[in-house]
């Protein structure tokens, strides 16, 4: 048996501080509070083995000299997540196989990385440095993701230390962008400029990052964990579907401050995050944030991998149960309770021109699907600087916004942006279409996404030019059932698969999820969508089903009815 830590030996003793437990034997579920913390999977051996972190100096000093085959495999599949390295898919494996084939199968020996930026901020001069690793080291490819991430490809492990410090020089990193550890934090893409905004999260995100982001006692979580925050009122994180979330609210007495959500995630077994009533100061907040994270690493559920994630413990336990462990056991005061957020006020991607508090202007742009390049990004730069500017940031609904920018020069960067690719008057379908990576760099896709989901685009905005819909109906398109493109949340929601054609032949196509939404994009409150018995469309059908269901809504539609509510009013075979 492994010893507990300190910090869990102290909660695991004595017992009468621990919640009730049933009379009934109970499973061994992992929890390193209650079941001590030997590994029960070989997932959880390598993590017990030592710090994750270590494989740093291996990278370094063995592997980069050494070259791809000298990686151990508990690192190359497992440690490397830690610096935001996967190993993409290999070229020419289609999408049937994907179940079929080992991880050393599917594998190419070249890799994704993903670059933390927490609350989505960058200077020109970070993204300047991005673009040129973009183009000397990932041949040219860089995807902005929902989680306010740039993603590269093509990564060799050659050139990985000298992308550490080229990245590390303008305060950039990889660190615990990927891995069972406390992931990028999602934060206001408008935070300290918005003129409406409640409460700044910067320096709470700021000081979360600087003091737990590769600490050791926080990078050997059950799963991964999601965290948001934000102070503005359109509820721009997609707080949600998050692990944690800091959601800005008023209190009458005790002014601005943040609702704290925990609980959500999709993937599989999709479930929206509760709040626990609770008002969090803001001096508090970093707190709050850490002893979640604790909380959730010593009770998180840790035998079965597929039970991991923090969602599953807050369903067995529920909102009043995890309240009262997180204020006796982990803050030892309880936290006063508190408002939750009103509706959003406006959708929550910012695209467009907005006048920030001190006069000048932010401007939002949309990529299509996320995909740009090094080359891009440093003609953004050039544009930023020459309008006056040092500051961009990225959304989580992977848009970009240009900060600071005065009204004068308002003209000359919506012209060269849009010149850019980077539309600031999108249409409705380019602005509300999100894709995941897909099959292209993927492992676990099944599907095409990003080529699937830019010509389905492009086809809706020639056959529905002259269709108005608002407010726009979101499309997210996803390779496997794994969600990183929130389908579920999508008021139309695409999960790769293989579908059976008419002719009998299998070829890529979606299974349907309809009717969801989230806070931020004018919903009355968050909600799933529904799926419809059967129905599966293929890629090269999706333009068609898509402009059907979209006419059928227009004809249909009852006074401001939402897309949501008139999907999940009407019936299926509506639907179909």
């Amino acid at each position: 048996m492994t010893t507990l830590s300190a910090s869990v030996q102290d909660r695991a003793d004595p017992p009468d501080q621990q919640p009730a437990r049933p009379s009934r034997p109970r499973r061994c579920h992992g929890q390193w509070a209650v079941d001590g913390t030997e590994p029960l999977n070989a997932g959880e051996v390598f993590k017990a083995e030592g710090n994750v972190l270590d494989v740093r100096g291996r990278v370094e000093n063995v592997y980069a000299t050494e070259g791809f085959d000298s990686i151990d495999p508990d690192d190359l599949r497992g440690r490397f997540r830690w610096l935001g390295l996967y190993t993409q898919r290999k070229p020419g494996i289609d999408g049937g196989r994907t179940a079929q084939l080992e991880p050393h199968e599917l594998e190419d020996r070249h890799f994704m990385m993903r670059i933390r930026i927490d609350g989505g901020a960058l200077s020109t001069e970070q993204l300047r440095v991005v673009a040129g690793i973009s183009t000397e080291f990932a041949r040219d490819t860089a995807d902005i993701t929902d989680r306010q991430n740039i993603q590269l490809h093509w990564v060799r492990i050659e050139d990985v230390p000298e992308i550490w410090r080229r990245l590390e020089a303008v305060g950039l990193q990889t660190t615990e962008a990927c891995g069972d550890c406390t992931r990028v934090i999602l934060g206001s893409p408008v935070a300290g400029i918005a003129r409406d905004e409640i409460i700044d999260p910067t320096p709470v995100i700021d000081e979360i990052s600087r003091r737990y982001v590769g600490d050791p006692e926080l990078a050997n979580l059950p799963r991964k964990f999601k965290s948001a925050i934000t102070g503005h009122p359109s509820q721009d994180v997609v707080h949600e579907i998050n692990d944690i979330s800091l959601v800005g609210v008023v209190h009458p007495q005790l002014g601005p401050g943040y609702d704290l959500w925990v609980g959500g995630g999709l993937s599989t077994n999709a479930r929206l995050a509760e709040r626990l009533g609770t008002f969090v100061r803001p001096e508090d907040a970093v707190e709050v944030w850490v002893s979640v994270v604790r909380l959730f690493r010593d009770y998180g559920y840790r035998r079965l991998r597929n039970k991991a994630r923090m969602k599953f413990l807050l369903a067995d336990w529920g909102a009043p149960r995890f309240r009262e462990v997180l204020e006796t056991e982990y803050l030892g005061r309880p936290l006063p309770d508190g408002p939750a957020p009103a509706r959003a006020t406006r959708p929550g991607d910012h695209v467009g021109v907005h006048e920030q508090r001190d006069g000048r202007h932010y401007v939002g742009a949309t990529p299509l699907v996320g995909r740009v390049n090094g080359t891009l990004l440093r003609r953004l730069a050039d544009l930023v600087e020459r309008v006056g500017s040092r500051r961009v940031r990225l959304t989580p609904h992977q848009k970009v916004l240009v900060l600071d920018v005065g009204a004068d020069r308002l003209a000359e960067l919506t012209t060269g942006l849009e010149q850019l690719g980077l539309s600031v008057r999108p249409s409705p379908f380019r602005r509300s279409t999100i894709a995941c990576t897909g099959i292209e760099y993927c492992k676990l896709a099944i599907v095409d996404t990003k080529g699937t989901a830019a010509d389905t685009v492009a086809e809706l905005e020639r056959r529905l030019a002259g269709v108005t819909v608002e407010p726009p109906i979101s499309l997210h398109v996803n390779g496997c059932p794994n969600s990183c493109a929130r389908i579920q949340t999508a008021d139309i929601g695409l999960k790769g698969q293989l579908v059976t054609s008419q002719d009998g032949t299998q070829e890529a196509g979606f299974q349907v999820h309809l009717g969801g939404g989230l806070a931020s994009t004018d919903r009355d409150e968050a909600g799933l969508g529904r799926t419809v018995r059967g129905l599966k469309v293929t890629a090269a059908q999706l333009p068609d089903y898509v402009e059907r269901l979209v006419r059928r809504f227009v004809g249909e539609q009852r006074g401001d009815e939402t897309f949501a509510q008139w999907a999940h009013r009407v019936s299926e075979e509506t639907l179909r």
